[in-house]
């Protein structure tokens, strides 16, 4: 009976691993040449884009390539009015599906929504939300050792809960929705794990 169970075990297909390029996050849109083997919870591949702006300007147009878990692959956004940060991690199921770059969903409209925005040491600015950006954020994030205060809009994936970020930002979340409802602060751990990393790329002013 023994012998007949591990030769079942031995006969059982075994289960393929998903191949994906892979590229280290840079400035380089292309990237396809190196390959990795996905770990088993990681069913897709990925082509990351995030653009960064200042005012009008691009600042940073980062890209990469990776194996993603499904919670990872999302269309984001957090606009606090002088800066705004667009995430675009484009996924597929497929062996070697993500040779190329994550299409650009940066160019978008105000939707109407209204928050709050700081201004030096004020918060009392407006910001026009824009696209998906449905909710009002306010945090505090850690610029160069100096813990800053700032306010604005993104979209709800970026106010998704995820308690193994609290310890990886640092910082503190409160999202909302309704107009100008982000006048408090209301600590709570963010998505953005997938802009954290990438933030730390970025040569702040």
């Amino acid at each position: 009976m023994h012998h007949l169970l591990l030769l079942g075990i031995l006969l059982l297909p075994k289960a393929s691993t998903l191949r994906c390029y892979q590229c280290a996050a840079g400035s380089s849109p292309t990237c396809i040449d190196a390959t990795e083997e996905c770990p088993p919870l990681a069913t897709h591949c990925s082509a990351l884009k995030i653009i960064v702006y200042a005012g009008e300007s691009v600042i940073a147009d980062i890209n990469g390539k990776s194996c993603s878990f499904a919670d990872q692959c999302a269309q984001a956004s957090v606009n606090f009015g002088l800066t705004r940060t667009v995430l675009n991690n484009e996924c597929c199921t497929t062996d070697l599906c993500n040779s190329l770059p994550a299409p650009d969903y940066s160019k978008s409209r105000p939707n109407g929504r209204k928050c709050f925005t700081c201004n030096d040491l004020q918060c009392n600015g407006t910001v026009e939300c824009q696209s998906n950006e449905s909710h009002c954020i306010s945090t505090i994030v850690d610029l160069k050792g100096q813990k800053t205060t700032m306010k604005g809009c993104a979209s709800k994936q970026m106010c998704t809960s995820t308690e193994q970020l609290q310890d990886f930002i640092g910082t503190q979340i409160s999202c909302c929705e309704g107009d100008y409802c982000n006048n408090s602060n209301r600590p709570r751990a963010g998505f953005l794990i997938l802009v954290a990393p990438m933030l730390s790329l970025i040569t702040w002013p």
